[in-house]
């Protein structure tokens, strides 16, 4: 029988395929291109990338906090609406983030943010350590006093599941750039798959373009690093080779979200290679030119759709169609 306190949601009969770690909040998007109201929507990197996960296939569990609050109800359904297993540590009222839309819809944030798992270990410890694969990133890898036990779950982990990172860095959050470099780095190196965005890359290393920050990251460890640079779409590195697509052609409602469905979409395809947890880890780590293409296609085509409507709103299966690993990218 698994482990579980007080403060957790009742775990899944069977063990979940994923595991996500890291903040649940919720995204109040004002948007000064309408004379509409301000709307809330649940939302937090590593919240949205276990409802993409969900949407796509997967069991997925997230270990989280949010608190017994009306903000907390809110994200409370929309998991339990999604099919996603919660694992809620923490005591503090629920995170809130308002996001302000620009004129091309690219989101700028301010936070009112904690994070928090105390009381939960010993039931997120059971989570990790029965999981294929465990994710996590954003603000949960570098705010105290959670990052630590974050990182901590992500390293027991690593015996039975392969693990992915996201730093989706928030300078207003973690505005230290030196510390947030060193931690990404840990976190980098703890993980098979990492995916940032240029402006993440371009924050943590001025001194370098972000495809040469991406490289030296894949150095440290990883089998698999993304790169999402918006309009000019993906660029993926294996130690095999390179990858780079265009961004699929769409009108754009908002970003809100987007690299959130790449992240999830990277994981479903790479599940659907059969490349996740320790038994797939020799596949991931040989992945053919082939397969990536089809990843990369997969995970573009997942957040063009989240693009292409408002909010943090990632596909569903039934969307997103099927990986094709035989299918290149014609000229590649």
């Amino acid at each position: 029988m698994r482990a579980q306190d007080l403060t957790s949601e009742p775990l899944p009969t069977q063990d979940p395929v994923v595991t996500v770690i890291g903040e649940s909040l919720v995204d109040i998007i004002v948007d000064p291109r309408t004379a509409g109201p301000a709307e809330a929507h649940p939302g937090g990197s590593p919240m949205n990338v276990a409802v993409g996960s969900a949407r796509l296939g997967l069991a997925t569990s997230l270990v989280t906090h949010y608190a017994h609050d009306p903000n907390g109800l809110l994200i409370g359904r929309h998991l339990h609406s999604n099919g996603v297993s919660v694992i809620r540590g923490g005591s503090a009222p629920t995170s809130t983030a308002t996001a302000t839309l620009g004129p091309d819809g690219a989101a700028a944030y301010t936070f009112d943010i904690s994070w928090d798992l105390n009381g939960a270990s010993l039931a997120a410890l059971a989570a990790v350590q029965t999981s294929a694969h465990v994710h996590t990133g954003s603000i949960a890898s570098v705010l105290p006093p959670g990052d630590q036990a974050t990182l901590t779950l992500l390293d027991a982990a690593k015996e039975a599941a392969t693990t992915s990172y996201d730093p989706n860095c928030r300078p207003a959050i973690s505005p230290d750039v030196a510390a947030a470099r060193s931690q990404a780095e840990l976190f980098v190196a703890s993980s098979d798959i990492v995916k940032a965005s240029d402006e993440d890359l371009t924050w943590l290393y001025p001194y370098r373009t972000p495809e040469e920050s991406l490289a030296a990251w894949l150095e440290l460890g990883p089998s698999l690093v993304a790169l999402t640079r918006g309009a000019a779409g993906p660029v993926i590195l294996t130690h095999q080779g390179r990858v780079e697509m265009a961004a699929e052609s769409i009108a754009v409602a908002d970003t809100v979200g987007a690299g959130d469905s790449f992240m999830a979409a990277l994981i479903a395809g790479l599940a659907q290679l059969q490349a996740l947890g320790a038994a797939g880890r020799p596949k991931l780590r040989t992945l053919t030119s082939a397969d990536v293409h089809a990843l990369a296609g997969y995970a573009n085509r997942a957040a063009a759709i989240t693009c292409s409507r408002p909010g943090a709103n990632p596909p569903h299966a039934a969307e997103l169609g099927h990986l094709s690993p035989t299918a290149l990218v014609k000229g590649a």
